[in-house]
């Protein structure tokens, strides 16, 4: 359904007026588009998780020990991916009924919303056992949201991609990520450096959840820019680039989404590994200071980015597929023994983020929508989505958690069994699959 032929909302009217004088948007703001886009969304999901580690233990948790405490704030951590594929249901049906721009402002205000509610959370000794139960509504808020926040530019990025360019085309969405990191990390390091602890357990960490609201906003007409301008409306239409029901949409084309939820299992495994279980790690087991090791973690997101760019370029050259596969088995090897480096001073957390941060580029680079095209037209832009969904349950929901228990229970190297599960996963995916390579390579 197309954005000009439904009702719209104010903001959605707002954009249209702005681009009324006949304004064509260049194709290459596609890529713009999604690159706002996704550094919002993990902007925001970078915040959570590192207020999962620093504030909500001992704000909501502070009845428990350090470890006990932070295990439960992953556990709520992993609702907002629990939640996220009916956030999809939910939202594929407004975009169904009103338009991809209704859909849109719903659900990033929802997100916004949901963060900025964070930023008010009274702790344990306000309201008791209240407090997780809040954290855990607005996180599931949060989870709801992401499922709505799907807007196809992605998979247009791609279908419009020239045939000897699709890797380089299908690394630009996943940039939002280590850019969304740095700036998260940068934000609350200033703020642990430049605030007493009590004040920034009491107030200061709510900041980067305001920032985060506001970040949105500007994301959300930057995005609307795009989408519901009549030109890139027709657009989307002419790629068959519209909603399905989600029923018809797995029974159609069930194969694949389970195909495409599994084959990435690595690259969101070390995801995980590499961003939120090395904080939780640093700051339970060692003396090192949080705000050093954010530095780290932003220094490493530089890295993480310039990988993903390389990843383009590798992957033009050699085939996705077998980059994916590659990265892959490196993974399995950088399993055997990196996770240990976190036990090894701050020389060793630096060659650890550093190291994990160019490995991960270059498989996270290539792991998003390697089988959008297989998607039958009229479901591809729900199985995409769906898709997402799953590949993020699945490979990162409960890794914060399940790394942090192994490793707390049984060493590091447990810890790294978790991750080489994920690039065995990722390799009998490739190889069992053999849809997959006739589609990426």
């Amino acid at each position: 359904m197309s954005g000009d032929t439904v009702p719209t909302l104010p903001a959605e009217r707002d954009v249209r007026a702005l681009h009324s004088d006949g304004h064509r948007i260049r194709p290459g703001e596609i890529a713009i588009g999604v690159i706002i886009g996704r550094t919002s969304e993990f902007f925001d999901f970078f915040v959570y998780a590192i207020a999962s580690v620093l504030v909500f233990p001992k704000l909501v948790f502070p009845f428990l020990d350090p470890l006990q405490g932070t295990l439960w704030s992953f556990a709520i951590f992993a609702l907002a991916f629990v939640t996220r594929p009916f956030g999809t249901l939910i939202f594929t049906a407004v975009d169904r009924a009103y338009g991809r721009g209704a859909k849109l402002t719903i659900a990033l205000f929802l997100l916004g919303g949901s963060t900025a509610a964070i930023a008010f959370l009274p702790g344990y000794a306000d309201v008791g056992i209240a407090a997780a139960l809040l954290l855990a509504l607005f996180r599931m808020g949060q989870g709801v949201a992401l499922g709505g926040t799907w807007d196809g530019l992605a998979s247009l990025l791609a279908m419009n991609a020239p045939e000897n360019k699709r890797g380089w085309y299908a690394m630009i969405p996943q940039l939002g990520a280590p850019l969304g990191l740095f700036v998260a990390s940068l934000l609350f390091a200033f703020f642990i450096a430049a605030l007493p602890a009590e004040d920034f357990l009491s107030w200061g960490w709510r900041y980067p959840f305001f920032v985060a609201f506001a970040i949105n906003v500007v994301a959300l007409f930057a995005r609307l820019r795009i989408v519901v301008t009549p030109e890139y409306a027709r657009l989307f239409e002419d790629r068959e680039l519209q909603p399905a029901p989600i029923a018809e949409t797995v029974r159609t084309d069930w194969r694949i989404i389970v195909m495409g939820a599994f084959a990435p299992l690595a690259s969101f495994a070390m995801f995980h590994m590499v961003t939120v279980f090395p904080l939780s790690w640093v700051f339970l087991y060692t003396s090192n200071s949080p705000t050093d090791f954010l530095v780290i973690e932003a220094a490493a997101a530089v890295v993480g980015t310039i990988s993903i760019i390389v990843s383009g370029r590798l992957a033009d050259r050699i085939g996705r597929r077998t980059l994916l596969g590659v990265s892959a088995a490196a993974i399995a090897a950088f399993s055997g023994f990196a996770p240990q480096l976190l036990a090894a001073g701050e020389v060793g957390e630096i060659v650890f983020m550093l190291f994990g941060f160019a490995l991960l580029g270059i498989s996270f680079g290539q792991s998003s929508g390697a089988l959008s095209s297989m998607f039958s037209k009229p479901h591809r832009y729900t199985g995409s989505s769906l898709t997402s969904d799953l590949a993020w349950l699945f490979g990162a929901a409960f890794a914060p958690l399940v790394a942090l228990w192994l490793g707390s229970s049984f060493g590091l190297l447990a810890a790294g069994a978790y991750l080489l599960s994920g690039a065995i996963g990722t390799l009998l995916a490739l190889w069992l699959n053999r849809e997959l390579a006739k589609t990426i390579d």
